[in-house]
């Protein structure tokens, strides 16, 4: 992880800080939820890497911190912090608030769904709307997940949809491909955890450029798609996040129309094409006006996401 962004000026290591204060003052879990909701709620911190509010950050930011299962609060909300651990609180909540560290960088993992990932400043924090979408083996699209033998998770990052895909696709061989081999040093530690070396292959390629003639049932692909003015405007959490992750040129489709414009070479017939893509609909429906896209709805918000089948594709009947 990346130390530069520590801030050492709030490191509580003066002996008055552990007599007064809130490593003196505060004692209990409750004590420290409220005051870590307090100090989010006033540095009006972002959240929106894992979870959508100042409270629900702070009960994972303290559970994780204090080695606790992230679904069980109310046992602990009385149990009284020793000193070291109020520490390591207090430095996890500064770092939090005043450097703006995403709260899954400082604890090392995030979740989708009940999966849990390693994560680090190499890749971003995993949030997809397609963990929603898997949960049903991507149905109606996917009529039948066992007849899937064969996947691509494009822009894979930390390989969190890979492994989702692996779970929702028993017969599959999943392909997870990303530019940056210090993402897939990530991947392969999750691919690892659950035990899917064989199942998962990582390929370092700028999108489909070191595929070849391969061909796969369904593409998904959760691309790097902020515009370069939204860039500019990013809360200083996402600084946290590899650039290259979020960054896609100068209206967000650097990559999206590679993967429209290569796509049906490597779907198989029936195949789709699946491509989470953010706020920018009018964007792609510009960009691409002939083009039937299908926009999805999900419990997070709707057309995030577009399927094309491989027959609406450019280039699919040649």
């Amino acid at each position: 992880m990346n130390e530069t962004a520590h801030d050492h000026d709030h490191e509580p290591d003066d002996e008055h800080e552990h007599e007064h204060g809130p490593l003196a003052e505060l004692v209990t879990v409750r004590d420290w939820l409220r005051y870590a909701v307090t100090r989010f709620n006033r540095a009006h911190i972002f959240c929106g890497q894992g979870v959508s509010d100042t409270y629900d950050e702070a009960v994972w930011l303290i559970l994780a911190t204090l080695s606790l299962p992230l679904d069980r609060l109310e046992p602990f909300l009385d149990a009284c912090i020793p000193g070291d651990e109020r520490v390591a609180l207090f430095e996890a909540i500064e770092r939090r608030t005043v450097d703006r560290v995403p709260t899954a960088y400082l604890v090392g993992e995030a979740w989708l769904g009940d999966f849990r990932f390693v994560v680090d400043e190499r890749v971003i924090v995993p949030r997809s709307f397609f963990a929603e979408l898997l949960e049903d083996g991507f149905a109606p699209w996917i009529e039948d997940p066992e007849r899937v033998t064969s996947a691509l998770d494009m822009c894979t990052g930390s390989g969190c949809l890979a492994v989702l895909m692996a779970h929702a696709y028993p017969n599959a061989e999943i392909t997870a491909v990303d530019l940056s081999d210090d993402a897939l040093d990530v991947a392969r530690q999750n691919v690892a955890d659950y035990g899917l070396e064989g199942k998962i292959e990582l390929v370092n390629s700028d999108v489909f450029d070191a595929l070849g003639e391969r061909t796969y049932d369904l593409i998904l692909s959760n691309p790097p798609y902020v515009t370069a003015e939204a860039m500019d405007s990013l809360p200083a959490e996402y600084l946290h996040e590899p650039r290259m992750a979020l960054a896609a040129g100068d209206d967000g489709l650097d990559v999206v129309r590679r993967l429209i414009a290569e796509g049906a070479r490597h779907l198989n017939p029936g195949g789709i094409l699946a491509v989470e893509i953010g706020h920018n609909r009018d964007i792609v429906e510009t960009a691409f006006p002939d083009l039937p896209f299908n926009w999805l709805s999900t419990r997070g918000d709707d057309d995030m996401v577009f399927v094309l089948y491989r027959d609406d594709l450019p280039g699919a009947g040649s």
